[in-house]
Parts: C-alpha cells; structure tokens; sequence
C-alpha cells in the first residue's frame, strides 16, 4: 500500500495535532506533520497536503517542503556521506531523512564512488519493504534534458558533473546542460561519480556535444620561470626578446635575474607547448 504513497505529494485528512505535530490519515495510515510547517493547526477532517516519506525514525512523515527529488521525477541532490556495505546518502531536502543510492548501483571501485559535496542526479524508488531509494538517473534522461552546444564554445572553460564512467572515458553534463565527454588521454586522474570538474572544451561535435579535457593548458603546465619569460615576451611591442640559449649567462642573469640553466630549461618548456621560437638570435612570441 505504501508502494503507492511514499515518495509523492500527497493529500491526507486531519485527525488530531498537539504542539509538536499535526495527524492525519491516507488508506488509514496515519502520517504526522511538524507543526511548524503551519502558521497555524487545521480543522480535524480538513485536508493536508504534503511529501510523504518515512522518516530516520521509521516514522510516517508529510512536510510542506517538498523535494524535487520524487517517485518519477529526477532531480540533483548532494552527497552528504557514504556506508561501504550499503552506498552513498544524498540529501534532496527532507527536514530528517537523507536517499541510499546502493552499492549496486556505484562503480565498483570505492576510489571512484561520490564523496561529500559531490552531486548526483536521482529519482526515488520503493521497494517491497517500503523503503524509499534514490535511482540515478540514465543516460538516456540526460540526453532529454541537455542542450546543443554552439561552435564557438571551442576552447572555453565549463563546469561539468560526472554522471556515467566507462572504460571509454567520463561522461559529464555541463552547468548549462551540455552533455561532455572526457577521454582517459585528456585527463589527469579519473574524476569519480558524481564529482564536478572544471574542463576547457576541445572540440564540438556535429551532435551538439562537446569533447572536453580536464589537463591544464599548455601555458597553465608551465614553470614559474617559464611564465615569467613569457610575460616578458607579452609586454613588448615586437613580441620579441634579443635572447636565445646562446646568449650569455651574465646577460641572462641582468635581464631576468635566473641562470642560464635555467633560462634554457624555461625556454625548453616554452618552445616543447609551442608557444615560442628562437630565430637569429631573438626569442619570439608564437602568436597563432
């Protein structure tokens, strides 16, 4: 009977309240309701409305706030913590209940589940034993929600929320619902479920999904003195600088305060990201 109550907004009659809580009845159950989720108590036999659920207490509950999180309807929640035996509580915003989404339904390894503060897109399910879990949401849910991406998002930053794991790579959806795909080689570590990254689009498909890398850009990787170069570089009017790994020491050392060891292995990095040359006896910027 609670297969069809629990986990909806539902409608039930008033039969009693005190100062804590308000009673009321569906297919003669009784449900209780805080009493200060009410300016003030109804009239017995007046109706209430309100999310039923059974509360950490195994207590029938109604509150007037409502999650968007429901029996058929998908939305996010957060991952508030996590029982290796049975899987992860995600809070939707129930006042003292937070949603299992089992162990069966996590990767396998523990490295990879969703951890505190991470996000997950669920809908809710109830067992036989009337418990209420969070199912995540399918590929195929994602799909009807996401946008298509326009070309010139190439090379822009996103946030992006991992939702599916595969061999093949991650599978994210962007904060502006976007679906993403990141392959093993445009990633550093293996981002878990749940977990929202920041990524730089590097490429858009025909489809209207965006091929995304969470490595640093090429620049971004680069050694301090690296960046120092380089912005000597990008504060000169010809983008050029008269200085090469033949320069000497004592005018490498006067102009940029390193040595030439170093200028050398900073113009190394410089030069291996491609952005810039040495040609006769001048360091210059790449441009392009």
């Amino acid at each position: 009977m609670l297969e069809n109550i629990l986990g909806r907004e539902i409608v039930a009659k008033v039969t009693d309240f005190n100062d804590k809580y308000i009673f009321a009845q569906v297919d003669g159950l009784t449900f209780r309701m805080a009493r200060d989720e009410l300016l003030k108590a109804p009239k017995v036999n007046s109706s209430l409305k309100g999310f039923a659920y059974i509360n950490d207490n195994h207590q029938l509950q109604l509150t007037k706030k409502v999650p968007k999180v429901q029996v058929d309807r998908y939305a996010w929640g957060t991952v508030v913590s996590s029982r290796k035996d049975l899987g992860v509580f995600v809070d939707i915003g129930l006042p003292n209940k937070d949603i299992v989404v089992s162990v069966d339904d996590l990767p396998e390894l523990p490295q990879l589940w969703p951890q505190k503060g991470d996000k997950l897109m669920i809908g809710l399910s109830i067992d036989a034993k009337d418990r209420m879990w969070g199912k995540l949401a399918t590929p195929e849910m994602f799909q009807t929600i996401s946008g298509m991406a326009k070309k010139n998002m190439q090379n822009k930053n996103v946030t992006a929320t991992v939702y599916r794991l595969k061999l093949v790579g991650t599978f994210v959806i962007t904060d502006d619902y976007y679906l993403g795909f990141i392959h093993p080689s445009e990633r550093e570590v293996e981002p878990r479920l749940g977990e929202v990254v920041k990524a730089r689009v590097i490429g858009v498909k025909d489809d209207g999904t965006l091929n995304l890398s969470t490595r640093p850009r090429a620049y971004e990787a680069i050694s301090d003195d690296s960046q120092m170069i380089l912005m000597a570089l990008q504060h000169t009017s010809a983008k050029q600088l008269p200085f090469t790994d033949k320069s000497s020491p004592d005018e490498i050392k006067a102009y940029f305060g390193i040595s030439k060891g170093q200028f050398k292995r900073a113009v190394g990095h410089l030069m291996k990201a491609g952005l810039v040359k040495q040609v006769d006896g001048f360091l210059i910027l790449n441009e392009n």
